[in-house]
């Protein structure tokens, strides 16, 4: 990493970024890739890294129809955790909190990944009895996890009132030391610089209109800039995939819901840990600017908005205020909306399609950036060796037909 004096970061400071080298480039599309990436957030700009890094496959394109890393990966919590239920869902998400464990050190560049816990509430006994199964799925899995009795959670999280008395009383709760939060930006910034060192070329600002098929097998996306050529290509697009499905000319298992977040003004250190409550729709945590980052649960509504709505944010806030009274004088600073999609199952889809050499990474839900390294990973294989990757192999497209469903919406978070 390159260091710089005093004296050099007093130059840099007034040369008002004039001289600044670019941290990636913007070319021209060619008119032919080896491996077209359609999505330019955390996910897509992972697959192309781990596909050049690993896989040696360079000529690639990522073609994003906005800027890169400005769909739901700026518009997210920025929560990790690995603390699945069933072993197929838990053994993908504790493959990428492995990897976000060295991602700073692979990609050499900070993504403020910070291992500070995340705790899931348990109000009821019925809450209870799903973290003790969950808990001792985990340890059986190789997941770090323990349970928590009220008094510990107390203990943790002095601020939050768990007190017989409250609304929402707190009996206990989940705890995964490893869990935590990351920088959002930083993360599809890093991706982003390191692909494109291996001669990515990410292509901004260029929609995929259509997807040019010969004899059933892909061959290229139509995009606002032209034609692209291509004989593999992996769709990343978060909330948008079931509209890119139809464009290819299949149906996919999805529904596209807003989901809502919100932070505060910034306050001095109060909260060190995730605080999550899927019971009540609402998680939150300290940003390093001292923001509080609230989420809440997806509307009920199937749409494609990136905005809030009154009702959802003023719930979410009433139920943060029950755990948390301190908070009732902090104001709001701005709240918005993503988008995401969510399968049947609360599990994501890592598959090919009835289109040879097409392959889509979709539908996960609320739980698309603890995600972000493993699924780039594993899809960067997928689409290297055209088969899906061992732990991708159980999130395949047919699932839906053959009935092998994994039902995770028990701990996929409180948005299913």
């Amino acid at each position: 990493m390159q260091r710089y004096s005093g004296f050099g970061l007093v130059k840099h400071a007034l040369s008002h970024h004039e001289h600044w080298q670019k941290v990636w480039r913007s070319p021209e599309p060619k008119k032919e890739y080896d491996v077209i990436i359609v999505g330019g957030g955390g996910h897509g700009l992972a697959t192309a890294y781990y596909l050049a890094k690993e896989h040696g496959i360079t000529n690639i394109a990522v073609i994003e129809k906005g800027w890169l890393g400005g769909g739901n990966t700026a518009r997210n919590t920025t929560i990790v955790r690995s603390n699945y239920l069933w072993d197929e869902s838990a053994a993908l998400y504790e493959h990428s909190m492995k990897l976000w464990e060295g991602l700073s050190q692979d990609l050499n560049y900070n993504v403020m990944f910070s291992q500070r816990g995340v705790l899931n509430l348990g109000h009821t006994l019925q809450d209870m009895r799903d973290i003790q199964r969950r808990v001792n799925a985990n340890r059986l899995q190789g997941i770090d996890g323990e349970v928590l009795d009220a008094q510990q959670v107390q203990d943790l999280v002095p601020a939050m009132d768990c007190s017989a008395s409250t609304r929402y009383p707190v009996l206990g709760a989940s705890w995964q030391p490893r869990g935590g939060v990351a920088r959002h930006d930083a993360v599809a910034w890093g991706f982003a610089r390191g692909a494109d060192s291996l001669g990515v070329d990410l292509i901004q600002q260029t929609e995929v209109t259509g997807f040019r098929k010969q004899d059933g097998a892909i061959v290229g996306v139509e995009t606002s800039r032209g034609f692209i050529g291509a004989k593999r290509v992996g769709v990343v697009t978060a909330g948008n995939s079931g509209v890119m499905a139809e464009k290819a000319g299949f149906r996919l298992p999805l529904e596209s819901h807003p989901l809502q977040a919100l932070v505060s003004e910034p306050l001095k250190p109060i909260l060190d840990t995730v605080v999550m409550s899927n019971h009540v729709h609402g998680y939150v945590s300290q940003s390093d600017k001292g923001d509080l980052v609230i989420g809440a649960g997806i509307d009920g509504y199937v749409g494609y908005g990136q905005r809030g709505s009154y009702p959802t944010i003023e719930h979410t806030v009433q139920a943060i205020i029950e755990l948390f009274p301190i908070f009732s004088r902090v104001r709001m600073n701005r709240q918005w909306g993503g988008i995401v999609d969510t399968c049947p199952d609360a599990c994501p889809i890592i598959s090919k399609t009835p289109v040879k050499g097409l392959f889509f990474n979709c539908g996960w839900g609320t739980g698309g950036f603890k995600a972000t390294p493993g699924s780039g990973n594993i899809f960067a294989w997928t689409l290297a060796k055209g088969r899906a990757h061992p732990l991708a192999e159980p999130f395949a497209y047919d699932r839906f037909n053959s009935g092998k469903l994994i039902d995770e919406h028990g701990a996929a978070g409180v948005a299913h």
